[in-house]
Protein backbone atom coordinates (compact mmCIF):
# COMPACT_ATOMS: atom_id res chain seq x y z
CA UNK A 1 0.00 0.00 0.00
CA UNK A 2 1.21 3.31 -1.07
CA UNK A 3 1.12 6.29 1.62
CA UNK A 4 3.26 9.53 1.92
CA UNK A 5 4.96 9.38 5.70
CA UNK A 6 6.50 12.59 7.87
CA UNK A 7 9.61 11.48 10.20
CA UNK A 8 10.14 14.16 13.00
CA UNK A 9 13.50 15.49 14.55
CA UNK A 10 15.25 14.20 17.68
CA UNK A 11 18.87 14.36 17.16
CA UNK A 12 20.18 10.56 18.04
CA UNK A 13 16.91 9.45 19.41
CA UNK A 14 15.85 9.57 16.00
CA UNK A 15 17.43 5.83 15.60
CA UNK A 16 14.30 5.03 16.73
CA UNK A 17 12.67 5.63 13.41
CA UNK A 18 14.56 3.03 11.82
CA UNK A 19 12.73 0.20 13.86
CA UNK A 20 9.24 1.99 12.36
CA UNK A 21 10.41 2.20 8.92
CA UNK A 22 11.08 -1.65 9.10
CA UNK A 23 8.11 -2.50 10.84
CA UNK A 24 6.47 -0.76 7.88
CA UNK A 25 7.93 -1.79 5.22
CA UNK A 26 7.87 -5.53 6.72
CA UNK A 27 3.50 -4.91 6.67
CA UNK A 28 3.92 -3.75 2.89
CA UNK A 29 3.57 0.08 3.07
CA UNK A 30 5.37 1.94 0.66
CA UNK A 31 6.08 5.51 0.14
CA UNK A 32 5.29 7.72 -2.07
CA UNK A 33 6.53 11.09 -0.84
CA UNK A 34 8.85 11.89 2.43
CA UNK A 35 8.95 14.76 4.78
CA UNK A 36 11.33 15.18 7.38
CA UNK A 37 13.18 17.43 9.85
CA UNK A 38 16.44 17.07 11.31
CA UNK A 39 17.42 12.99 12.39
CA UNK A 40 14.26 12.61 10.05
CA UNK A 41 15.37 14.10 7.59
CA UNK A 42 18.42 12.02 7.41
CA UNK A 43 16.04 8.75 7.07
CA UNK A 44 13.58 10.55 4.43
CA UNK A 45 16.04 11.08 1.99
CA UNK A 46 17.44 7.57 2.76
CA UNK A 47 14.46 6.08 2.20
CA UNK A 48 13.59 8.68 -0.81
CA UNK A 49 16.91 7.54 -2.36
CA UNK A 50 16.09 3.69 -2.08
CA UNK A 51 17.37 2.31 0.61
CA UNK A 52 15.71 -0.21 2.33
CA UNK A 53 15.08 -0.78 6.55
CA UNK A 54 17.50 -3.70 7.04
CA UNK A 55 20.30 -1.47 4.82
CA UNK A 56 19.26 1.68 7.32
CA UNK A 57 19.82 -0.59 10.03
CA UNK A 58 23.11 -2.00 8.90
CA UNK A 59 24.47 1.60 8.03
CA UNK A 60 23.12 2.46 11.86
CA UNK A 61 24.83 -0.51 13.62
CA UNK A 62 28.02 -0.26 11.93
CA UNK A 63 28.31 3.42 12.52
CA UNK A 64 31.03 5.39 14.98
CA UNK A 65 28.80 8.27 15.32
CA UNK A 66 31.99 10.55 17.13
CA UNK A 67 33.46 10.35 13.49
CA UNK A 68 30.57 13.01 12.37
CA UNK A 69 31.82 15.23 14.39
CA UNK A 70 34.81 17.48 13.12
CA UNK A 71 37.65 17.84 15.43
CA UNK A 72 39.17 21.49 16.30
CA UNK A 73 42.82 21.92 16.54
CA UNK A 74 43.80 24.92 18.55
CA UNK A 75 46.36 26.05 21.38
CA UNK A 76 43.16 27.19 23.65
CA UNK A 77 42.72 24.40 26.16
CA UNK A 78 39.45 22.43 25.56
CA UNK A 79 36.77 24.04 27.76
CA UNK A 80 37.78 27.10 26.84
CA UNK A 81 37.77 26.25 22.81
CA UNK A 82 34.65 25.27 23.00
CA UNK A 83 33.04 28.56 24.66
CA UNK A 84 34.93 29.86 21.46
CA UNK A 85 33.41 27.73 19.10
CA UNK A 86 30.42 28.66 20.09
CA UNK A 87 30.56 32.42 20.76
CA UNK A 88 32.60 33.38 17.52
CA UNK A 89 31.65 29.94 15.28
CA UNK A 90 28.44 29.52 16.86
CA UNK A 91 28.42 25.95 16.70
CA UNK A 92 31.23 23.15 18.51
CA UNK A 93 31.49 21.11 15.19
CA UNK A 94 31.92 22.39 11.83
CA UNK A 95 29.11 19.79 10.27
CA UNK A 96 31.31 19.08 7.16
CA UNK A 97 31.32 15.42 8.45
CA UNK A 98 28.27 14.43 8.70
CA UNK A 99 27.27 16.68 5.19
CA UNK A 100 30.19 14.52 3.72
CA UNK A 101 28.75 11.18 5.30
CA UNK A 102 24.96 11.91 3.79
CA UNK A 103 26.57 12.98 0.62
CA UNK A 104 28.50 9.46 0.39
CA UNK A 105 25.66 7.24 1.43
CA UNK A 106 23.16 9.28 -1.22
CA UNK A 107 25.53 9.01 -3.57
CA UNK A 108 25.64 4.78 -3.33
CA UNK A 109 22.36 5.02 -4.49
CA UNK A 110 22.50 7.98 -7.67
CA UNK A 111 21.77 10.70 -5.56
CA UNK A 112 23.24 14.08 -5.65
CA UNK A 113 20.77 16.79 -6.01
CA UNK A 114 16.91 16.97 -5.48
CA UNK A 115 16.99 16.72 -9.68
CA UNK A 116 17.69 13.18 -9.33
CA UNK A 117 14.23 12.43 -7.38
CA UNK A 118 10.88 12.60 -8.80
CA UNK A 119 9.62 16.26 -8.40
CA UNK A 120 7.69 16.75 -5.11
CA UNK A 121 8.97 12.86 -3.96
CA UNK A 122 11.10 14.76 -0.34
CA UNK A 123 10.60 17.76 1.31
CA UNK A 124 12.91 18.67 4.31
CA UNK A 125 12.41 21.82 7.08
CA UNK A 126 14.68 24.26 7.82
CA UNK A 127 14.82 27.73 9.46
CA UNK A 128 16.01 30.84 8.26
CA UNK A 129 17.68 32.80 11.13
CA UNK A 130 18.41 35.73 8.55
CA UNK A 131 15.02 36.54 7.33
CA UNK A 132 13.27 35.06 10.53
CA UNK A 133 11.12 32.15 8.50
CA UNK A 134 11.28 28.37 7.87
CA UNK A 135 12.40 26.68 4.37
CA UNK A 136 10.91 24.01 3.05
CA UNK A 137 13.35 22.34 0.48
CA UNK A 138 13.85 22.15 -1.94
CA UNK A 139 10.63 24.07 -3.19
CA UNK A 140 11.58 27.26 -1.25
CA UNK A 141 15.09 27.66 -2.67
CA UNK A 142 13.59 29.78 -5.58
CA UNK A 143 13.24 32.58 -3.62
CA UNK A 144 16.73 32.99 -2.85
CA UNK A 145 17.66 32.70 -6.79
CA UNK A 146 18.69 29.24 -6.70
CA UNK A 147 17.77 26.32 -8.82
CA UNK A 148 15.59 23.41 -6.54
CA UNK A 149 17.05 20.48 -9.03
CA UNK A 150 20.58 21.82 -9.09
CA UNK A 151 20.64 22.07 -5.19
CA UNK A 152 22.30 19.46 -3.04
CA UNK A 153 20.32 16.90 -1.36
CA UNK A 154 23.44 16.51 1.45
CA UNK A 155 23.29 19.81 1.38
CA UNK A 156 19.66 20.01 2.43
CA UNK A 157 19.97 16.82 4.78
CA UNK A 158 22.68 18.89 6.81
CA UNK A 159 20.63 22.29 6.87
CA UNK A 160 18.07 20.54 8.15
CA UNK A 161 20.17 18.75 11.10
CA UNK A 162 22.33 21.80 12.15
CA UNK A 163 21.50 21.90 15.95
CA UNK A 164 21.74 25.27 17.61
CA UNK A 165 25.07 25.58 19.49
CA UNK A 166 26.39 21.64 18.42
CA UNK A 167 26.47 22.27 14.57
CA UNK A 168 27.58 25.39 13.12
CA UNK A 169 24.78 27.17 11.17
CA UNK A 170 24.79 26.58 7.38
CA UNK A 171 25.44 29.61 5.41
CA UNK A 172 23.20 29.42 2.00
CA UNK A 173 24.58 32.01 -0.19
CA UNK A 174 22.12 34.11 -2.66
CA UNK A 175 22.07 36.70 -4.98
CA UNK A 176 20.04 38.62 -1.90
CA UNK A 177 23.43 37.59 0.34
CA UNK A 178 24.07 35.06 2.88
CA UNK A 179 21.37 33.67 5.03
CA UNK A 180 22.09 31.57 8.36
CA UNK A 181 20.40 28.43 8.50
CA UNK A 182 19.93 25.96 11.32
CA UNK A 183 18.11 23.30 12.36
CA UNK A 184 14.56 23.07 11.17
CA UNK A 185 13.29 21.83 14.12
CA UNK A 186 13.21 25.24 15.30
CA UNK A 187 10.55 25.90 13.50
CA UNK A 188 8.77 22.79 12.84
CA UNK A 189 10.40 19.72 14.40
CA UNK A 190 7.30 17.50 12.85
CA UNK A 191 5.91 18.73 9.66
CA UNK A 192 3.06 16.45 9.49
CA UNK A 193 1.17 19.30 7.96
CA UNK A 194 3.24 19.22 4.55
CA UNK A 195 1.13 17.65 2.29
CA UNK A 196 -2.65 18.74 3.11
CA UNK A 197 -4.00 17.68 -0.55
CA UNK A 198 -4.35 14.31 1.18
CA UNK A 199 -3.88 12.26 -1.80
CA UNK A 200 -3.62 9.21 -0.61
CA UNK A 201 -2.80 7.97 3.59
CA UNK A 202 -0.37 10.39 5.53
CA UNK A 203 1.52 8.48 8.33
CA UNK A 204 3.78 10.59 11.09
CA UNK A 205 6.70 9.17 12.67
CA UNK A 206 6.79 11.36 15.91
CA UNK A 207 9.85 10.96 18.87
CA UNK A 208 7.56 13.87 20.73
CA UNK A 209 5.18 12.13 23.36
CA UNK A 210 1.36 12.13 22.43
CA UNK A 211 -0.15 15.20 23.83
CA UNK A 212 -1.87 13.83 26.46
CA UNK A 213 0.69 12.05 27.95
CA UNK A 214 3.40 15.46 27.57
CA UNK A 215 5.02 16.49 30.98
CA UNK A 216 4.93 19.92 32.33
CA UNK A 217 7.82 21.72 32.04
CA UNK A 218 8.88 22.53 35.53
CA UNK A 219 10.33 26.51 35.48
CA UNK A 220 12.14 27.44 38.14
CA UNK A 221 15.41 29.19 37.39
CA UNK A 222 16.59 30.70 34.07
CA UNK A 223 18.06 27.72 32.72
CA UNK A 224 14.93 25.82 33.08
CA UNK A 225 13.11 28.86 31.63
CA UNK A 226 15.50 28.81 28.43
CA UNK A 227 14.14 25.02 27.99
CA UNK A 228 11.38 25.57 28.42
CA UNK A 229 11.01 28.72 26.30
CA UNK A 230 12.76 26.91 23.38
CA UNK A 231 10.58 23.40 23.26
CA UNK A 232 7.75 25.51 23.57
CA UNK A 233 8.79 27.51 20.32
CA UNK A 234 9.71 24.03 19.02
CA UNK A 235 7.00 21.86 19.58
CA UNK A 236 3.77 24.66 19.69
CA UNK A 237 3.19 24.99 15.86
CA UNK A 238 3.62 21.21 15.39
CA UNK A 239 1.48 20.37 18.55
CA UNK A 240 -1.71 22.50 17.07
CA UNK A 241 -1.64 20.58 13.56
CA UNK A 242 -1.40 16.94 15.67
CA UNK A 243 -4.19 17.76 17.72
CA UNK A 244 -6.50 19.24 15.62
CA UNK A 245 -6.29 17.02 12.22
CA UNK A 246 -3.53 14.19 12.30
CA UNK A 247 -3.67 12.52 15.62
CA UNK A 248 -5.02 9.34 14.46
CA UNK A 249 -2.13 8.75 12.04
CA UNK A 250 1.24 9.79 13.98
CA UNK A 251 2.99 6.88 15.36
CA UNK A 252 4.72 8.39 18.77
CA UNK A 253 8.05 7.13 19.80
CA UNK A 254 8.61 8.93 23.21
CA UNK A 255 12.33 8.07 23.72
CA UNK A 256 13.75 9.77 27.51
CA UNK A 257 16.64 7.16 27.55
CA UNK A 258 19.40 9.68 25.71
CA UNK A 259 19.63 12.86 24.80
CA UNK A 260 19.69 14.61 20.96
CA UNK A 261 23.22 15.14 21.23
CA UNK A 262 24.28 11.90 23.00
CA UNK A 263 26.83 10.89 19.96
CA UNK A 264 28.23 8.66 22.02
CA UNK A 265 25.76 5.66 22.12
CA UNK A 266 25.89 1.49 22.23
CA UNK A 267 25.18 -0.81 20.08
CA UNK A 268 22.79 -2.35 22.50
CA UNK A 269 21.33 0.92 23.06
CA UNK A 270 20.57 1.38 19.30
CA UNK A 271 19.48 -1.95 18.94
CA UNK A 272 17.30 -1.21 22.05
CA UNK A 273 15.52 2.63 20.32
CA UNK A 274 15.45 0.48 16.67
CA UNK A 275 13.47 -2.33 18.57
CA UNK A 276 11.25 0.32 20.11
CA UNK A 277 10.43 1.63 17.02
CA UNK A 278 9.65 -1.78 15.68
CA UNK A 279 7.40 -2.42 18.58
CA UNK A 280 5.27 1.04 18.86
CA UNK A 281 5.13 0.54 15.19
CA UNK A 282 3.57 -3.08 15.39
CA UNK A 283 1.16 -1.63 18.68
CA UNK A 284 -0.25 1.42 16.53
CA UNK A 285 -0.81 -0.90 12.81
CA UNK A 286 -3.37 -3.19 14.67
CA UNK A 287 -5.83 -0.39 15.64
CA UNK A 288 -4.79 2.31 12.45
CA UNK A 289 -7.62 2.92 9.57
CA UNK A 290 -7.10 4.50 6.82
Amino acid sequence: MYIDGVFSGGGMKGIALVGAYETLEEKGFRFKRLAGTSAGSIIASFITAGYTSLEIRQIIEELNELELLDQRYSFYPLKILKWVSIYWRLGLYKGDKLESWIAEKLRAKGISVFGDFEKGKLKLIASDLTNGRMIVLPDDLTKYGLNPDRFSVARAVRMSCSIPYFFQPVKLKSSAGVSVVVDGGVLSNFPIWLFPDKKRPVLGVTLMPNIKEKPKNVVNNAFELFGALFETMREAHDARHISSKHERNIIFLPVEEIVSTEFTVSKEKKLALIELGKKRTEIFLKQWTY
